[in-house]
Protein backbone atom coordinates (compact mmCIF):
# COMPACT_ATOMS: atom_id res chain seq x y z
CA UNK A 1 0.00 0.00 0.00
CA UNK A 2 1.37 3.52 -0.75
CA UNK A 3 1.53 6.72 1.47
CA UNK A 4 -0.79 7.92 -0.79
CA UNK A 5 -3.28 4.63 -0.59
CA UNK A 6 -2.81 4.96 3.04
CA UNK A 7 -3.77 8.60 3.49
CA UNK A 8 -6.94 8.11 1.38
CA UNK A 9 -7.74 4.88 3.69
CA UNK A 10 -7.44 7.48 6.38
CA UNK A 11 -9.75 9.89 4.97
CA UNK A 12 -12.22 6.99 4.72
CA UNK A 13 -11.71 5.94 8.26
CA UNK A 14 -12.26 10.19 9.92
CA UNK A 15 -15.37 10.35 7.55
CA UNK A 16 -17.14 6.79 9.50
CA UNK A 17 -16.46 8.01 12.57
CA UNK A 18 -16.67 11.50 13.72
CA UNK A 19 -17.77 11.33 16.88
CA UNK A 20 -15.15 8.98 18.09
CA UNK A 21 -12.75 11.67 16.42
CA UNK A 22 -14.56 13.78 19.16
CA UNK A 23 -13.63 11.68 21.71
CA UNK A 24 -10.08 11.13 20.64
CA UNK A 25 -9.91 15.26 20.66
CA UNK A 26 -11.21 15.86 24.26
CA UNK A 27 -8.95 13.05 25.48
CA UNK A 28 -5.81 14.58 23.47
CA UNK A 29 -6.78 18.22 25.06
CA UNK A 30 -7.68 17.40 28.62
CA UNK A 31 -5.04 14.27 29.10
CA UNK A 32 -2.93 13.56 27.47
CA UNK A 33 -1.44 17.60 26.05
CA UNK A 34 -1.01 18.52 29.71
CA UNK A 35 0.73 15.31 30.93
CA UNK A 36 3.21 15.94 27.81
CA UNK A 37 3.25 19.49 28.35
CA UNK A 38 4.71 19.05 31.95
CA UNK A 39 7.24 16.43 31.09
CA UNK A 40 8.67 18.36 28.24
CA UNK A 41 8.71 21.25 30.55
CA UNK A 42 10.96 19.58 32.82
CA UNK A 43 13.01 18.25 29.61
CA UNK A 44 11.56 14.65 30.83
CA UNK A 45 9.77 13.46 27.72
CA UNK A 46 10.89 11.58 24.92
CA UNK A 47 13.31 13.37 22.03
CA UNK A 48 10.42 12.63 19.50
CA UNK A 49 8.41 15.63 21.49
CA UNK A 50 9.16 19.03 21.73
CA UNK A 51 7.60 22.20 23.07
CA UNK A 52 6.49 24.88 21.15
CA UNK A 53 6.05 28.19 22.59
CA UNK A 54 3.66 30.88 20.99
CA UNK A 55 1.94 34.06 21.92
CA UNK A 56 -1.48 34.38 22.40
CA UNK A 57 -2.96 36.08 19.65
CA UNK A 58 -5.41 37.27 22.28
CA UNK A 59 -3.96 37.47 25.93
CA UNK A 60 -0.37 38.46 25.13
CA UNK A 61 0.81 35.38 27.00
CA UNK A 62 2.67 32.63 26.46
CA UNK A 63 1.45 29.41 25.16
CA UNK A 64 2.93 26.01 25.30
CA UNK A 65 1.81 23.43 22.63
CA UNK A 66 3.82 19.84 22.11
CA UNK A 67 4.55 18.75 18.58
CA UNK A 68 6.31 16.23 16.87
CA UNK A 69 10.15 17.02 17.14
CA UNK A 70 11.24 18.35 13.70
CA UNK A 71 14.78 19.71 14.39
CA UNK A 72 17.05 19.92 11.26
CA UNK A 73 20.01 21.89 11.80
CA UNK A 74 19.24 25.54 12.50
CA UNK A 75 15.45 25.12 11.05
CA UNK A 76 12.70 23.17 13.04
CA UNK A 77 9.85 22.06 11.11
CA UNK A 78 6.42 22.20 12.40
CA UNK A 79 2.71 20.17 10.51
CA UNK A 80 0.00 21.12 12.21
CA UNK A 81 -2.76 18.48 12.55
CA UNK A 82 -5.80 20.71 11.85
CA UNK A 83 -3.94 23.39 9.93
CA UNK A 84 -5.06 27.37 11.02
CA UNK A 85 -7.68 25.62 12.93
CA UNK A 86 -5.26 25.07 15.50
CA UNK A 87 -4.91 27.34 18.21
CA UNK A 88 -1.33 27.66 17.67
CA UNK A 89 -1.01 28.57 13.95
CA UNK A 90 -3.43 31.45 14.65
CA UNK A 91 -1.08 32.75 17.26
CA UNK A 92 1.81 32.37 14.82
CA UNK A 93 -0.27 33.99 12.30
CA UNK A 94 -0.81 36.97 14.67
CA UNK A 95 3.01 36.96 16.29
CA UNK A 96 5.55 34.51 14.17
CA UNK A 97 8.21 35.25 17.27
CA UNK A 98 8.55 31.89 19.50
CA UNK A 99 10.63 29.12 21.25
CA UNK A 100 10.87 25.19 20.79
CA UNK A 101 12.04 23.61 23.32
CA UNK A 102 13.95 20.53 22.53
CA UNK A 103 14.98 18.24 25.25
CA UNK A 104 16.45 20.83 28.24
CA UNK A 105 17.64 23.53 25.63
CA UNK A 106 15.17 26.22 24.27
CA UNK A 107 15.56 28.02 20.82
CA UNK A 108 13.92 31.42 19.95
CA UNK A 109 12.99 32.06 16.38
CA UNK A 110 10.61 33.18 13.42
CA UNK A 111 7.88 31.04 12.02
CA UNK A 112 6.66 31.19 8.73
CA UNK A 113 3.73 29.15 7.00
CA UNK A 114 4.73 27.00 4.12
CA UNK A 115 1.84 26.67 1.90
CA UNK A 116 3.26 24.50 -0.82
CA UNK A 117 4.81 22.03 0.73
CA UNK A 118 3.21 18.23 1.40
CA UNK A 119 2.24 18.03 5.06
CA UNK A 120 2.40 14.19 5.66
CA UNK A 121 5.29 13.69 3.55
CA UNK A 122 7.20 16.12 5.59
CA UNK A 123 5.19 14.21 8.58
CA UNK A 124 6.54 10.91 7.46
CA UNK A 125 9.85 12.09 7.12
CA UNK A 126 10.00 13.70 10.45
CA UNK A 127 8.70 10.47 12.21
CA UNK A 128 11.02 8.75 10.15
CA UNK A 129 14.16 10.05 11.91
CA UNK A 130 12.77 9.24 15.91
CA UNK A 131 12.97 6.10 15.18
CA UNK A 132 9.79 3.18 16.33
CA UNK A 133 8.30 5.75 18.75
CA UNK A 134 8.43 8.56 15.97
CA UNK A 135 6.55 6.02 13.62
CA UNK A 136 4.01 5.08 16.19
CA UNK A 137 3.39 9.56 16.90
CA UNK A 138 3.00 9.82 12.90
CA UNK A 139 0.37 6.89 12.69
CA UNK A 140 -1.78 8.39 15.03
CA UNK A 141 -0.92 12.40 13.40
CA UNK A 142 -2.55 10.62 10.03
CA UNK A 143 -5.18 9.07 11.80
CA UNK A 144 -6.56 12.30 13.32
CA UNK A 145 -5.09 15.01 10.66
CA UNK A 146 -7.16 16.70 8.41
CA UNK A 147 -6.15 19.74 6.68
CA UNK A 148 -2.41 19.37 7.55
CA UNK A 149 -0.41 22.75 7.34
CA UNK A 150 3.73 22.96 7.28
CA UNK A 151 5.28 25.49 9.24
CA UNK A 152 8.65 26.19 9.42
CA UNK A 153 10.62 27.75 12.12
CA UNK A 154 14.07 29.41 10.88
CA UNK A 155 16.28 29.68 14.33
CA UNK A 156 18.23 32.04 15.73
CA UNK A 157 21.73 32.00 15.96
CA UNK A 158 22.83 31.01 19.96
Amino acid sequence: MTHQERDQANDRQRDLDPWARRAVRVIERRVTSPLMRSALRLGIAPRVFALLETTGRRSGRPRWTPVGNGLVGRVFWLVAERGERCDYVRNILADPRVRVKVGRHWHNGTAQIVADDDGLARRRGIDAVHGLAGRMDGALFRMHAEGVLTIRIDLDPD
